[in-house]
Formats: structure tokens, C-alpha cells, sequence
């Protein structure tokens, strides 16, 4: 406690005496540019600061106190001093006071620039004084990287994620017209377009709530049952072709937006090559029937079965194989072993992958928007509402809830099915098992199902490749390099090696903020995974629903809280890289949740046990016991978040600038100028980058090493005389 004591003391002082308070501003000058908080309220240039300066004397103090007496100041110092920080943040404003009381209290005062680097430092230090003092007091068993992992988990979802979401949701009971807050909320909150099922009296359309619901529970479905299949087929069988088909259930969650829909609509559409195809084969009529239920199910089982298949690969290789050669030594056959004991030990992560499905659909808004037609969904909806002709943002607010509530009941009905059953199958006991034989039947309905999909991504993958390397594709199928050398030029000036191609800017911005937001939202993500399996604490249930909300709100609904939240004091984010690194690192974090949540839910807390007899603190312990065997899911962690920076869409359409535009937003607007050529060549070159960058983040990662044999160790048994 001493050291950890020391370490958040001066990383308290060196925020508030050394580094500067504030973001740097022209609106308000200093002698010094860049003061620091000490500075500022010595000067008396903002005297808010004195009760912090005053607060951070406490944990000073308490290095002469000892037991449960220093415990209680250093809690004291962090909930004062955070409160205090808080506090000033709030309070004053770009043009002083925020609120009129005060300014007629205390005279009107200059104000002040959003919080800097100073005032960012002393928080976290201040925060980890307060769980230091809470170990001391005996909090999670004394047990300071527990308690502090806690703390920063909660602080930072409710900084990030409730506090911008809370922005736009409480628009949602603003007045309208002569109704009051509360009758507009109701009124919002149960609009017939939202919850009418006129369409099961064949009277009109269901509402959006019941078509959202309905979509989303296929695709959940169909993308759970795909990754399995693949799972499956790369686990269990031996098709010689297993890297390919790694390779092609991957591909899709590397491709930028609206690059599948494209796709599709070529493919597919009503001049679509399928299309006249078939048309001219058979005589069958061009009809539009891709647009609507059929296009987004199809496009979203394209996205989400690689998300999938990244959860249930881990799961399968986790399972035991000598439980499974246990019930075949009772006699029974590879069908029952199947679904007695390899089906229930796969619940974990098939709820989680169907979770993971079924709130991605209601989430996503680039497919519908491309191929929704005529069939409405949520994510569209509070799309239109925030920036269509429209413009209502207290709609758009009680729609979030609507979906918020819907991705609340998904979570509910999931832990339900798990119920409290073990699905421990990794223990520290070595395990030279095989796995069990797929029932033949089995075995040929995964490679029914698997085979042709990869055959059918393949091609579609093909012709979006080819789509780069032709001048119109549909209409003038001629060879061109044009798209090319448009977006990524290169030429040779007299200084030197010139990027001429207009993309350069975005795509490298896009890598940078790629890069730092993927490794911090895998350890985001799989920290609070090991929080949620491994400890117990009050209030888990909550802990467990605040991580999946930023999850549970679509894209767009992100994009503009955070815009609303931190475009002024005490947070000024907007138009840099930081805000575009946090809402990467808040979008995303849940899957890394999940598959943490469903590979260490395989893991017997013997091994924690084990190490902690031995002396080993938690943090050890997760270092060099639980991630050895987490391999797998830090890979889909890693590959997920890296490769949702570089795709994602609606999150950060808002959020870009001219200094820091991304790739997404490029193609998007390519896409809208009806540049398909260029918007297709910029999506092969970050597939083959993002292709390059997974390679790296396997080789960086490894592989799981488990005391298993395979096949290919049996020896053939030989009988001497």
C-alpha cells in the first residue's frame, strides 16, 4: 500500500503543479502558455482551483498515518478531490459561470478552456488514491489491482459512455408543441410507427421495434449457426483446406461499408449480372427483391458470421477431449456425445455469439441503409431523425431507448439460457485426449453449409476486386489502372518521393488511430471480462449491463452524443484524434467483453486458486496464468477492434475533420458522387492491409498451447514376437 500510496501521490502533484491544466487556447491568454493548476489558482487567475490544491495536502498527510487510519484519508482525498475537480469543470464554462446563481453570488468571472493533460493525470491519480484507500479498508479482499481495475472500468464508462449518450437521451422528454416533457416522452415512447402490428392483420405495416426485433433475431441465428459450422470444420474435421476457409470467414469483417451492399446490388439487383443472368437463361423477370428483409439478412450474414466464427473457434478448441472420450468409453456413439457433452459445453459461446449477433443487427446501419428499401429498422430511423429533412432529435432519443431496451432484453434472455451451469473444461491437469469424431450426418450437413458459403464469399470478394480494375463496372468493363493511381499515386519530385494520390491523408490517419485504439480496447475489454468471470462484488449485475450499453446504442446515436457531449468545457474533443480513439475504444469493447467472457468461462479457477496460494498478487496471476490461455479470444479482441477502426461508419461520420478524416468517410463520399471505381480500388487496398495486419496480430499473439495430441501423434500400434 505504501509504494502504491507514493506512486498516485505524485502522479497527483505532477498533473496539478507541473503539467498544463487546460487544452491549449487562444480565447484565453496567459503570462505562461500552457499553466499549470498550481499556477492558476496561486495567480488567482481561477481561484476554483484552491479547494484542489487544498484536497491533494490529505493523501501528504496520510503517509504519517497507518492501517485503517491512512485508509480513510486516502478515501477521503479521492472522493474530495474528484468531486472538487468535477466540480470547477462544470461549474465555469467559455463564458464563466454556467449557471446565473453563480454569477450573482460571485461576480462574474473570465472562464475557462476544456480540462488538458494536467487536470487528465491528477483524475486518474485521484482515483486511484480513492481504491487504494477502499483495498486498505478491505474492499475485494484487500486486493489493490482488483479494486483499481473496478474503478477505472466504472469511471471510464460513465465518462464516455453515459455521460454523452445521457446528452442526447434526454431529449427525449422535451417539450413538443403544447405537450410538456413528460406527455412528449410518453407520446414518443409509444408512436404507432414504433410498436403497430396492423402488419399481422394484413392492415399495414409492423411497427419498427417488431421489424428491428425480427430481422436481428435471424441474423443472430443464422451468423451463430455459420460459426459454428466453421468452427467446426477448422477444428474437427480434416478438410485440407483450413486456411483458406480461415481466410475467407474472415474477409468479410475486413471489408470497408457499404462495399458488401454494393456488391450485392450489383450481383443481385435489378440490372444485376445474377439477375440479366438469369433472366436471359430462364426468362425470369428483374424484379427488386434484394431490396428489403432478403438484401440486409443476406448482407449482415456476410458481416457478422466472421464475429462469430471468432468466438466459436476458441470455444470448440476449449472443450476437453476427455470428457467427450469419457462418454465414449460408456458406450455411447459420436451422436450422443455430441449432444450430451460437446452441445452443452458449447452454450457459452453460442449465447454469446448469438448476443453478439443479434445486437450488431440492430446496431448496424450501413446494410439497411443501402438495402433497407421499403423495410424499416431502428438504426435508419434515428439516422433520418437526427439528420433528415425531419430533424427531430426528441424522436430520435426515444427511438435509442426503444433500442437500448430491446439489446437489454437480448442480454436477459441470454443469461437465462446459461442459466448457473460450469463450463469449466480447462483445468491445470494436462489432457492428452482426442477430440471426438463429428456423426457422419453431422460432418456433411457443416460441409453443406460451410463449403458453398466460403465458395460464394470467394466470388463476391472476386468481382469486388475486379471492380477496381475496370472504368464502370457493369457498363465498360475496359482494363484500367485509373482508380489506382487516383487515391494512392506515387511520384518522383525533386525533394523526393511525393504521395500524389488524394487518399494518402485519410488512410494513413485511418492506420495510426487504428493501431493505438486496437490494443487498448482488447485490454479494455478483456480486463472487465476477468472482473465479470472472475470476481465477485456488489452490484456485478449493473457493472456487467454498463459495459454492453455503449454497445447497445447504434453508430450514429454515438457519433452525435459525443459531439454534443465534447464540443465544450469541461471535455473539448472535438475535431481531434483523442475523440476518435475513444469512441473506437467504447464501440467496440463489448465484443472483446464477450469473447473474454466465453473463453474464461472455460478456465478453472483452480489455476487463479494455485497462484494466489503461491503468493502471486492478481495482476501476476492474470499476466502469467489467465492470458497464456486467453490466446484466442485476445486474438478476436485484437483483430475486431483493429479492423472495426479502419471499417466503422456510422459511429464516426460526425466526428471526422479535415485534419483527421478516415478512410470510411472517404469512401462514403466516393460512394455518393457515384465514384464506385475509386471507392472500390480504396476498399481492396485497406482489405489487403487489414489481411497483412490480422497475420501480424496472430504472429505477435501465438496460439493457445494445450497438452493435447492429435491424429497426426498416433502411432500405429506394432506386435512383436
Amino acid at each position: 500500500m505504501n509504494r502504491s500510496h507514493v506512486l498516485w501521490l505524485v502522479a497527483a502533484w505532477l498533473g496539478f503543479a507541473v503539467l498544463p491544466w487546460h487544452v491549449p487556447s487562444s480565447r484565453f491568454a496567459h503570462e505562461v502558455p500552457w499553466p499549470s493548476g498550481l499556477m492558476l489558482s496561486l495567480t488567482g487567475a481561477e481561484p476554483w482551483l484552491v479547494p484542489i490544491a487544498l484536497v491533494l495536502v490529505l493523501p501528504a498527510m496520510a503517509l504519517a498515518a497507518e492501517g485503517i487510519g491512512r485508509a480513510n484519508l486516502l478515501v477521503a482525498s479521492g472522493c474530495a478531490g474528484l468531486v472538487a475537480l468535477l466540480a470547477q469543470g462544470f461549474l465555469v464554462g467559455l463564458d464563466g459561470w454556467a449557471f446565473a446563481a453563480l454569477d450573482e453570488a460571485f461576480g462574474a468571472v473570465e472562464g475557462q478552456a476544456g480540462l488538458g493533460l494536467g487536470a487528465l493525470v491528477t483524475a486518474f491519480a485521484l482515483l486511484f488514491l480513492l481504491t487504494t484507500g477502499l483495498a486498505g479498508r478491505g474492499a475485494m479482499k484487500g486486493d489493490r489491482f482488483t479494486t483499481g481495475a473496478i474503478g477505472l472500468v466504472v469511471s471510464s464508462i460513465l465518462v464516455f459512455v453515459f455521460f454523452p449518450v445521457a446528452h442526447i437521451l434526454a431529449g427525449a422528454a422535451t417539450p413538443d408543441g403544447d405537450m410538456s416533457g413528460m406527455a412528449a416522452f410518453v407520446a414518443r415512447l409509444t408512436a404507432a410507427d414504433i410498436w403497430s402490428l396492423a402488419c399481422l392483420a394484413g392492415e399495414g405495416r409492423c411497427g419498427v421495434a417488431w421489424t428491428s426485433v425480427f430481422v436481428a433475431t435471424l441474423t443472430g441465428i443464422v451468423t451463430t449457426l455459420l460459426g459454428l459450422a466453421f468452427a467446426l470444420v477448422a477444428t474437427r474435421t480434416n478438410f485440407p483446406f483450413k486456411r483458406a476457409l480461415r481466410l475467407l470467414t474472415v474477409l468479410p469483417i475486413i471489408t470497408p461499408p457499404f462495399v458488401i451492399g454494393l456488391a450485392v446490388i450489383l450481383l443481385f439487383g435489378r440490372n444485376g449480372t445474377v439477375t440479366l443472368a438469369l433472366s436471359d437463361w430462364f426468362g425470369l423477370t428483374s424484379t427488386r427483391w434484394i431490396y428489403g428483409l432478403p438484401g440486409i439478412l443476406l448482407t449482415q450474414a456476410l458481416a457478422f458470421t466472421p464475429i462469430a466464427f471468432l468466438v466459436m473457434v476458441g470455444i470448440v478448441q476449449g472443450i476437453s477431449p476427455s470428457m467427450e472420450e469419457a462418454a465414449q468409453t460408456l458406450r455411447a456413439d459420436r451422436w450422443r456425445t455430441f449432444r450430451r457433452v460437446t452441445w452443452p459445453l458449447l452454450r457459452p459461446g453460442l449465447a454469446n455469439a448469438f448476443l453478439i449477433g443479434f445486437i450488431e443487427s440492430l446496431a448496424d446501419f450501413g446494410n439497411p441503409l443501402v438495402l433497407g428499401g421499403n423495410y424499416e429498422v431502428l438504426s435508419t430511423k434515428i439516422f433520418y431523425a437526427v439528420v433528415g429533412a425531419q430533424h427531430d432529435p426528441g424522436r430520435a432519443a426515444a427511438l435509442a431507448i426503444v433500442l437500448l431496451s430491446l439489446c437489454i432484453g437480448a442480454f436477459m434472455a441470454q443469461r437465462l439460457w446459461l442459466g448457473r451451469r460450469s463450463y469449466t473444461t480447462m483445468s491445470g491437469k494436462g489432457d492428452a485426449g482426442l477430440p471426438a469424431a463429428l456423426p457422419g450426418w453431422l460432418k456433411a450437413s457443416i460441409y453443406a453449409v460451410a463449403l458453398p458459403w466460403a465458395a460464394f464469399t470467394f466470388l463476391l470478394y472476386v468481382l469486388i476486386l475486379f471492380g477496381g480494375f475496370v472504368v464502370n463496372w457493369g457498363r465498360d468493363n475496359s482494363f484500367t489502372l485509373r482508380h489506382y493511381e487516383t487515391g494512392f499515386g506515387l511520384a518522383w519530385g525533386e525533394h523526393g518521393l511525393q504521395w500524389t494520390g488524394r487518399a494518402w491523408n485519410s488512410l494513413f490517419t485511418t492506420l495510426e488511430i487504428a493501431a493505438v485504439s486496437a490494443p487498448l480496447t482488447a485490454g479494455m475489454g478483456l480486463l472487465t471480462a476477468y472482473l465479470l468471470v472472475r470476481q465477485r462484488f456488489a452490484g456485478q449485475g449493473a457493472f456487467e449491463f454498463m459495459t454492453l450499453l455503449s454497445f447497445a446504442i447504434p453508430g450514429t446515436v454515438i457519433g452525435v452524443s459525443y459531439i454534443l457531449a465534447y464540443n465544450e468545457p469541461p471535455v473539448e474533443l472535438t475535431g481531434t484524434a483523442v475523440i476518435l480513439v475513444l469512441c473506437f475504444i467504447f464501440r467496440n469493447m463489448p465484443v472483446s467483453i464477450r469473447a473474454g467472457v466465453a473463453a474464461m468461462s472455460q478456465i478453472d479457477r483452480s489455476l487463479d486458486e494455485c497462484a494466489l496460494t503461491l503468493r502471486s498478487g492478481s495482476a501476476r496471476t492474470v499476466r502469467r496464468v489467465i492470458i497464456p490461455l486467453l490466446r484466442p479470444a485476445i486474438v478476436a479482441a485484437l483483430v475486431y477492434s483493429f479492423v472495426r477502426a479502419i471499417t466503422s461508419v456510422s459511429a464516426v461520420i460526425f466526428l471526422v475533420s479535415a485534419r483527421h478524416d478516415l478512410a470510411t468517410s472517404y469512401i462514403v463520399g466516393r460512394v455518393e458522387a457515384g465514384d464506385f471505381g475509386l471507392a472500390i480500388a480504396y476498399s481492396s487496398v485497406l482489405i489487403v492491409l487489414m489481411g497483412l495486419g490480422i497475420l501480424f496480430i496472430q504472429w505477435i499473439v501465438g496460439e493457445r498451447r494445450l497438452s493435447r495430441r492429435s491424429s497426426a501423434d498416433l502411432k500405429p500400434f506394432k506386435v512383436t514376437a
